[in-house]
């Protein structure tokens, strides 16, 4: 399975977390019911019965079936220590930027008479807080993983390929193939 980017971000913030995040289902769902303010949106929110939510709660279920169980911790993830990650993202958009590490295959398109063979790279790359804050951005507006790919590629493009724009000017960097991508604040 390759690593989605969005899903990185979240991995990138989550290292931030001060606590780990409840460890039970009924734990688990108690958080949720009071971040959503009810069993009902619970429900809604992990597509089960109101009543299931409620057993849960109880603690009359106590371990939920595999697929149940990954989406009741994505959603508790999703919500835990808001604070915490809104600081963490806002100094990666502000002062520190973030860590790119890839490998995928790049090609580019450059002057004539230049190879523009597109090959494997592994790279890991230190990004400045504008592409952070690209990111981000276009994360909680709902971009498309190709979007967010672009981004980065433009980040990695001007900061490993130009040399922070210092070089080969009008370089042009395609990213494709994305075996793995990894973000770190």
């Amino acid at each position: 399975m390759v690593d989605s980017l969005g899903d990185s971000l979240d991995r990138a913030l989550e290292g931030a977390f001060t606590r780990r995040i409840p460890q039970s289902a009924q734990a688990q769902m108690k958080y949720l019911v009071k971040q959503l303010k009810g069993t009902k949106a619970v429900a809604e929110a992990l597509e089960v019965s109101q009543r299931t939510v409620e057993w849960y709660v109880a603690g009359k279920l106590k371990r939920p079936r595999r697929d149940l169980r990954a989406r009741i911790e994505r959603e508790v993830r999703k919500r835990w220590q808001p604070q915490i990650r809104a600081k963490a993202r806002k100094k990666a958009a502000s002062t520190d930027g973030l860590v790119v590490s890839t490998r995928a295959r790049f090609g580019f398109t450059a002057a004539p008479g230049t190879t523009d063979d597109a090959r494997i790279r592994d790279i890991t790359q230190a990004l400045p807080p504008v592409f952070a804050d690209r990111l981000f951005t276009a994360r909680d507006q709902g971009a498309t993983e190709q979007q967010l790919q672009q981004i980065a590629a433009d980040g990695l493009a001007q900061m490993y390929f130009r040399a922070n724009n210092s070089r080969a000017h009008g370089l042009g960097v395609e990213f494709t193939d994305v075996e793995h991508i990894e973000i770190e604040l």
